[in-house]
């Protein structure tokens, strides 16, 4: 299977847990779909779902640390604000894989600024490839989002949507649970591999 390896880094980043809405503001430790949509969406200039592309992605990071935040919390027409504490993770890189070579042309020359995680959390393109997907068994596989019940899977589960509509007010498409993989395991079963990283691709579709 051919496919298109896009390289992405950033300096920080955090995904927000839908259930926190005041006090500290955890991270997910991998992004969730609707935030590889959003960036996608973003790169092209309108909106794409899971039913225009399929993706799967590798995440890494070099390290946790928690900041200080000032919010605003409106009521009415007043408003105050407040110093919270959120977490972040450090220099992150995502190893994006598509399904459609023609998006290359979006990520070599994004409609809108690219952000991971928060709308201060620029990105930057680093690589853009083309790649041969090969199907095999017996694979390193993680640092991703799995489907609840992929076999060997660990980690955080939490209930996610696969993406936005861009309607006003934005309403969350396709939620349901994920397991949030922030390390690599051996994966017994049939998946995509990249023979050149030498870890396994779950695309979603």
């Amino acid at each position: 299977m051919k496919a298109l390896r896009v390289l992405i880094e950033g300096w920080v980043t955090s995904f927000r847990y839908p259930a926190f809405i005041s006090g500290f503001q955890p991270t997910l430790p991998v992004p969730p779909l609707s935030t590889i949509y959003g960036l996608i969406s973003a790169a092209k200039g309108e909106l794409v779902t899971p039913t225009d592309l399929s993706v799967g992605y590798i995440f890494n990071h070099q390290g946790k640390a928690v900041d200080l935040e000032t919010i605003y919390e409106l009521s009415g027409l007043t408003g105050k604000s407040n110093v919270i504490k959120r977490e972040f993770l450090v220099d992150p890189e995502i190893n994006l894989y598509l399904d459609d070579l023609d998006y290359q042309d979006y990520f070599k020359n994004p409609h809108y600024p690219l952000l991971l995680g928060r709308s201060t959390d620029l990105v930057t393109i680093k690589e853009i490839k083309e790649v041969e997907l090969e199907k095999k068994s017996n694979i390193k596989l993680g640092k991703t989002i799995l489907p609840l019940g992929t076999e060997g899977a660990f980690g955080t589960i939490q209930a996610l949507p696969t993406h936005f509509t861009d309607t006003i007010p934005r309403k969350a498409v396709g939620t349901k649970p994920f397991i949030l993989m922030n390390k690599f395991f051996d994966y017994p079963n049939e998946c995509y591999y990249d023979k050149e990283k030498g870890w396994g691709v779950w695309f979603h579709k």
